[in-house]
């Protein structure tokens, strides 16, 4: 009997001590376990997260784009699309810009391919993950898009933005294609505050205060100006002021007895990048001496980039034609 009661122990302190060695070693594998799974989550925190991806999206032409990897090479055909990319701090994935690329400084060493016709042989050479195109050249240019479609070239067109909400819907797109998409979120909302402040500040302005603005896109003898529906009509409405060609739609062509009538008490042109004198231009017509804009020397010449590209910098020409048509405002900070 005590023999039995001997083993009978004998068989429970070893179920005990082999029970207890499971344990340790289920102790040991799930430390192991979770040291595997922090170096996991510090190498995604390092290299980013590829969770996004493949990412499937649909362009401006309701084209599907699917992207497999995040794109590491980036051709744009548009300078804003540039613009909105560097600003997402993604510009060093850009290969190939076009000949109208002027901002920021860094396109100046990029390698261009061509203008409004680009070179389909050029960007198939650079290599490209993703080609940002644009809605305005795809009539003109279906040929060419066809031919990047048949050489594998995924092609992401972003669409033609006339106003802010728009474009800040083009800052999204772009941010998500190019896996920037926090970065797209704060730059909109950085651009929702900055206009917000500027439309706070100008809403001062009393309502037998507000200018009359009327704005050149091109000198005489062709002198085009902003109406409804574009981005400069949508600027003075931001900055409390109004439209001289306000009943006018898009951009549209006017003579100088057209302007004279209008009378406006602010001109703004937007050509002094390839014109010498543009404020001369204006004094120097002939009936405009009458015209308040002119006798009161209320002419001003803004970038053109600034107040037309649809991008993070249209706050920039929101508060330049700001500062010139409410300079008392800008005077008192």
């Amino acid at each position: 009997m005590k023999k039995f009661l001997r083993v009978l122990l004998l068989a429970l302190l070893a179920g005990f001590l082999i029970g207890c060695s499971d344990s340790n070693d289920n102790a040991d594998d799930d430390a192991s376990n979770d040291e595997t799974a922090n170096e996991e989550s510090a190498s995604e925190e390092e290299n980013g997260d590829d969770s996004a991806y493949p990412l499937t999206i649909t362009d401006a032409t309701d084209n599907e784009v699917t992207l497999e990897e995040e794109p590491e090479r980036i051709v744009s055909l548009m300078p804003s699309n540039t613009e909105i990319t560097f600003a997402l701090d993604q510009g060093d994935k850009i290969v190939g810009v076009t000949d109208n690329d002027t901002y920021p400084e860094e396109v100046s060493d990029i390698d261009s391919v061509g203008s409004m016709e680009f070179n389909v042989e050029a960007i198939i050479g650079l290599d490209p993950d993703v080609v940002l195109a644009h809605e305005s050249l795809v009539a003109s240019a279906q040929e060419a898009f066809e031919q990047l479609a048949d050489a594998d070239v995924d092609v992401f067109t972003v669409a033609d933005a006339t106003d802010v909400d728009t474009t800040y819907e083009t800052i999204e797109n772009i941010g998500q294609v190019v896996g920037a998409e926090e970065e797209a979120e704060q730059l909109v909302s950085d651009m929702q505050a900055d206009f917000a402040e500027l439309e706070e500040m100008t809403s001062e302005v009393a309502e037998e205060d507000r200018q009359s603005v009327f704005f050149e896109i091109s000198p005489s003898p062709e002198i085009f100006t902003a109406g409804q529906n574009t981005f400069l009509d949508e600027l003075l409405q931001i900055i409390n002021a109004d439209n001289a060609a306000g009943d006018q739609e898009g951009w549209v062509e006017m003579d100088v007895e057209a302007i004279i009538e209008l009378n406006p008490e602010v001109i703004i042109s937007t050509y002094g990048s390839y014109v010498d004198d543009p404020i001369g231009e204006v004094t120097s017509r002939d009936g405009f001496a009458d015209v308040d804009a002119v006798a009161n020397e209320r002419i001003y010449d803004v970038d053109s980039d600034t107040v037309s590209r649809p991008g993070p910098r249209l706050i920039d020409g929101a508060e330049e034609i700001a500062e010139a048509v409410y300079p008392e405002l800008f005077d008192e900070e």
